[in-house]
């Protein structure tokens, strides 16, 4: 048997209704295979029962690693589903892959100094076979980035995709699923080894505008100066050359794309980091950015809008086609930010729908997020507006030899 995924949604508004549409479908879907893990996303109108869900789920998938977590939107079963009640379910048959769950408290990390070992021993994973994460973290009481920087670190060969859990607005209201377990801090998640393949795309949904510019003056987040004048100013020269598309677009959507790699020297679409502007000192002229700076690196504004995010999509999409293993996945899960979907493009299901039509009805599940986690440019990043997909396959080409000679594939 080959790796088999399957996908669903319900938006009733009885749980036990809820849970017993999407297990009954994603089982039908996997003809007769048990699932080894299986993934869920629950709305925050079922806040009140956010234990419920995972004990019923439990009841119907009981030898399954259950992960998951609360949701201001659900995405599974080709469908987006945001402000009103929603429960998705992505389940997976996954011959020859090792799982190991994942659960972490703050507390937990180890410090910025500490040796690749250290992580090691906290997440209890081994770096050989390579694994591929899968994290969700409680946007309230877990420090994001210094958790990628420190995977990033230690394993360095390993996919690292996720989200931030969503629906609540305070510390504490968010529900983080690990098999029996329901937490509302920290993170869990799952590493897998073996037989599993995973591409990323990373969707910022940014254009570039004007022209690279180099970083001469920076500490830290402070931008100082852009080609030795004040960054204020050059950007304002930028702004000034727009056509006047761009620049109705920049008084609201304006960002700063980052060159991460030194080794690009003409940047391209995908080799920007997009981070927000934190504020500006019109005395100095210095500008604060969402984003660490170092003298010498390349940047460039960026504007963002419906039309260019749904291009930027479209671009990356048509990218990984080109991959020669991107017929082979088999399942896959979306981590959108809350500020996409019905409120980026006024109508639901635009990143699903694009994902279905260039790659086919691949089961897709997912959730909006309060963050996105995926790579950009060989490191693992937090986001946001992004759409970050994992996607899933087996390594070893699935066609038996019987099927080779008749061309046919299982």
């Amino acid at each position: 048997l080959t790796m088999r995924w399957a996908s669903a949604i319900s938006d009733n508004s009885d749980l036990e209704r809820a849970i017993d549409e999407i297990t009954t479908a994603t089982l039908a879907e996997l003809a007769g295979v048990s699932p080894h893990l299986a993934i869920t996303f629950v709305s925050q109108h079922f806040t009140a029962r956010y234990p419920d869900c995972l004990r019923l789920l439990r009841a119907a998938l009981p030898d399954t690693l259950m992960l998951g977590c609360s949701a201001g939107g659900v995405i599974g079963g080709g469908r987006e589903i945001e402000q009103k009640p929603a429960i998705s379910l992505t389940v997976a048959h996954l011959p020859d892959v090792e799982l190991r769950p994942l659960q972490l408290e703050a507390r937990d990390l180890p410090d910025a100094d500490a040796s690749p070992r250290a992580w090691l021993e906290a997440l209890g994973v081994p770096r050989e076979p390579i694994p591929q994460f899968i994290l969700i973290a409680d946007p309230f009481s877990l420090p994001v980035p210094q958790l990628l920087a420190g995977l990033d670190y230690s394993y360095p060969a390993s996919v690292k995709v996720g989200g931030l859990a969503s629906g609540a607005r305070q510390p504490g209201g968010n529900a983080l699923y690990l098999n029996d377990a329901v937490a509302s801090s920290g993170l869990v998640g799952v590493a897998m080894s073996g037989n599993v393949d995973v591409r990323t795309i990373v969707a910022q949904g940014c254009r570039p505008v004007g022209e690279a510019l180099r970083i001469t003056r920076a500490e830290g987040h402070v931008l100082f100066e852009l080609d030795d004048k004040p960054a204020l100013a050059r950007m304002q020269e930028i702004i000034a050359s727009l056509n006047e598309t761009d620049k109705l677009l920049a008084q609201d959507s304006l960002h700063l794309g980052v060159v991460i790699s030194p080794l690009v020297a003409d940047p391209l679409p995908g080799d920007f980091l997009i981070r927000n502007f934190a504020g500006i000192d019109p005395n100095t002229g210095a500008v604060a950015i969402g984003e660490s700076l170092r003298d010498g690196q390349l940047v460039q504004l960026h504007v963002r809008d419906a039309k260019t995010s749904s291009e930027d999509l479209d671009l990356l999409l048509d990218r990984l086609l080109r991959n020669a293993t991107a017929g082979q996945a088999r399942g896959a899960l979306l981590f959108s930010c809350l500020g996409r979907g019905v409120h980026l493009y006024g109508r639901p299901d635009h990143d699903t729908q694009r994902f279905q039509a260039k790659l086919g009805m691949i089961p897709l599940g997912g959730f909006f997020c309060n963050g996105e986690i995926g790579p950009v440019s060989g490191s693992t990043h937090l986001h946001g507006f992004t759409s970050s997909f994992g996607i899933f396959g087996p390594v070893a080409a699935p066609e038996t030899d019987a099927s080779r000679q008749d061309g046919e594939t299982d």
